[in-house]
């Protein structure tokens, strides 16, 4: 993905000062609001095949794999296979590392510590399969207008820069990438499902377009420092606390909510863990028999990660919800 990135013009690096830092993934239902699957999407399996990939990466690469339409966990498989053959402590004459061969330069701004061990490792297949498919789709948004297949343009960005994609209006005539290419949309095949296998799973990937909407209006906020009481309006610097954000996200999209987390709590139907969707609101509690003591709220982006406004001193950010005080979800419905 790096060789050819390493030598782009600086003027590229300030273009990225003004793009998002993560395309967020809601899958097929979200195409009126963020492109949905349609000609955005990969050609492959939403789900893998059996044995396809090392069992100990299996779930990393299912779950992950869906993070965005023009990826799937088919195309992910082949793309770490290219890169490393699930190899984990991989170094390549250019330096790229790990099971997903990051340059340090890019690990340092794409990495992040998907498992909550405290540390970004770009040796962790768990910090690194989850960063590899984030910045697959970070990097499908910086090409999303470039004419071509948008798969195609991803693949070909990881490999060789955003901006070689965008200069040559698609695939860039680098052989090492166009083959990089060609190799991964052939392989993708045998790392998918039959698709009669996937139908059900496929309808449990859709989310509502409200859902896709309140999700984006939130990433939007990405960065903006935490208040305690607040609803974003323009004598509170545009700051939220926990509930004021997913409040202000759901009525971006039409839906009221009420104001409070623990009120929240009661404006839809609770889906299960393994149910979760993009855009359910995920809660906190003190006591995990009662909903009164609801502390926190955020809203789920899939990958068991949340946007959240987390508390006093920190900015709205992406933060896992698997926790010991971690109470449940719900669907917020019209």
């Amino acid at each position: 993905m790096r060789r050819i990135w390493l030598v782009v013009g600086a003027g590229f690096g300030m273009m990225l000062c003004f793009l998002a830092l993560l395309v967020v993934g809601v899958y097929s239902a979200a195409g009126g609001l963020l492109g949905g699957l349609g000609d955005n999407a990969s050609s492959g399996s939403r789900q893998l095949a059996r044995n396809a990939v090392p069992a100990e990466y299996e779930s990393l690469v299912q779950e992950w794999g869906n993070l965005c339409p023009t990826l799937s966990p088919a195309l992910l498989a082949a793309q770490l296979n290219q890169e490393s053959g699930f190899l984990t402590d991989q170094t390549s004459p250019a330096g790229a590392q790990g099971i997903a061969q990051f340059i340090p330069g890019t690990w340092a701004t794409h990495g992040f510590d998907a498992n909550g061990d405290g540390e970004a490792n770009v040796w962790d297949p768990e910090d690194a399969i989850p960063s590899a498919a984030q910045y697959d789709c970070t990097i499908a948004g910086y090409v999303e207008d470039v004419p071509g297949d948008p798969v195609d343009n991803m693949l070909a960005a990881y490999n060789a820069g955003a901006y070689a994609v965008i200069q040559y209006d698609g695939v860039p005539p680098y052989e090492e990438t166009q083959n990089y290419v060609r190799v991964i949309r052939e392989a993708e095949a045998s790392f998918a499902a039959p698709v009669e296998d996937e139908e059900e799973s496929l309808q449990a990937l859709s989310p509502s377009e409200a859902a896709a909407g309140a999700v984006n209006w939130a990433q939007e906020k990405l960065g903006t420092p935490y208040l305690w009481g607040g609803d974003g309006l323009p004598e509170e610097g545009g700051r939220f606390d926990c509930s004021g954000l997913t409040m202000r996200a759901y009525e971006s999209v039409g839906i009221e909510l009420p104001r409070v987390a623990n009120d929240q709590w009661n404006a839809g139907p609770h889906p299960e863990r393994d149910e979760l969707l993009p855009g359910d609101l995920v809660f906190f509690a003190y006591d995990l028999e009662d909903s009164r003591s609801i502390h926190h709220v955020g809203i789920y982006v899939g990958g068991g990660h949340m946007i959240n406004a987390p508390y006093t001193g920190a900015v709205i950010r992406f933060d896992p919800i698997d926790s010991a005080d971690y109470f449940g979800a719900t669907r917020p419905t019209a």
